[in-house]
């Protein structure tokens, strides 16, 4: 695994963006100066520390900076790491594979043995002061689990996992846990269709189970808190702000595509319906992000990756998304 934070992924997905803009075999090409902002000279890559381990996949990352730890999920196993050096020896490991039993039943489902039938790390985030929690795809049985910091040891038996971490590795899946409450959203085995919910101590709320008014084939990338509670005047709510890609809906003359990126918001003290909204929320809303060159009628409607830059007040949040081609 690369463990420097270098620009290079970065610099080669916005030219892989350009690229196919300039290729696109309807148009002519397009005369944009693809200059890259930041150059990075191949020897300045000897510094870049590394870290390897026996695991594989590793896909959830956790970076605090004030105790420079990187917490990182892998398959079967999770890692702490020194964030200011990543190579040193002092890692602690929690190992978690799926039982001999789970990956059996896991192959009677008929599921892949080489990529499915394990348990890949999918989730982990702090839930307060002392402790982590994690969830894991366990075999296409989903389990999460606490995390003593101080110890780096799984403080608690696995508990169900089913409505809060999804059950393939490849899923699209997004979580947040805000105030020690969960928030999720991804499309759960067995479901006919994707949704956002806040699961239990409070009022289990979720969408709506109707592609046509709430979510379409949804495939989640990321979600954010913006407290816009803070310092409000009008005592407005913290909202959760949801970013995916999803089926269109929209009916233009000028463009067609069969997905479309989006952003969905709920706010965080939404309590849902007392009749026809009843567990639902009442807060919800969507609205489509574009990304495209308007003099070209060109558009990226793939949204594939978002990074929340949170400004000194809720209003000056900035979200950077990656945009691609379907």
């Amino acid at each position: 695994m690369q463990g420097a934070q270098c620009p290079v992924l970065l610099l080669l997905l916005l030219s892989c963006c350009v690229c196919a803009a300039a290729g696109y075999p309807f148009r002519t090409p397009l005369d944009l100066d693809v200059t890259p902002r930041v150059t990075v000279l191949s020897s300045g890559l000897q510094g870049c520390r590394r870290f390897q381990s026996f695991a594989v996949n590793y896909s959830t990352m956790l970076l605090e900076a004030d105790s420079e730890r990187l917490y990182v999920g892998a398959r079967g196993a999770v890692f702490a790491l020194n964030a200011s050096d990543i190579s040193a020896s002092s890692a602690l490991t929690i190992e978690w594979e799926a039982s001999p039993e789970q990956k059996r039943q896991c192959l009677l489902k008929g599921k892949d043995n080489k990529t499915e039938c394990f348990n890949h790390i999918r989730f982990l985030q702090r839930f307060n002061s002392t402790h982590l929690y994690m969830c894991g795809t366990h075999a296409f049985r989903p389990l999460c689990a606490y995390i003593d910091e101080q110890r780096f040891v799984m403080s608690s038996q696995p508990e169900e996992g089913r409505e809060k971490c999804p059950y393939g590795p490849t899923t699209g899946y997004t979580a947040l846990i805000i105030d020690q409450q969960m928030y999720t959203a991804s499309q759960y085995e067995f479901r006919s269709f994707p949704d956002i919910r806040r699961n239990s101590p409070s009022p289990t709320l979720k969408t709506e189970d109707a592609p046509t008014r709430w979510l379409n084939e949804a495939d989640f990338v990321g979600s954010a808190l913006v407290r816009e509670s803070l310092g409000s005047s009008t005592g407005d709510d913290d909202k959760i702000y949801f970013f995916f890609t999803e089926g269109s809906q929209e009916q233009t003359t000028t463009y067609s595509h069969s997905r479309v990126a989006r952003v969905a918001r709920v706010c965080k003290g939404d309590r849902g319906g007392r009749l026809t909204l009843q567990k639902r929320w009442t807060s919800f809303l969507k609205a489509r992000l574009m990304c495209s060159l308007p003099e070209y009628d060109f558009h990226f409607n793939m949204l594939r990756s978002v990074f929340i830059m949170p400004g000194h007040t809720p209003q000056d949040t900035l979200f950077y998304g990656i945009f691609g081609l379907e």
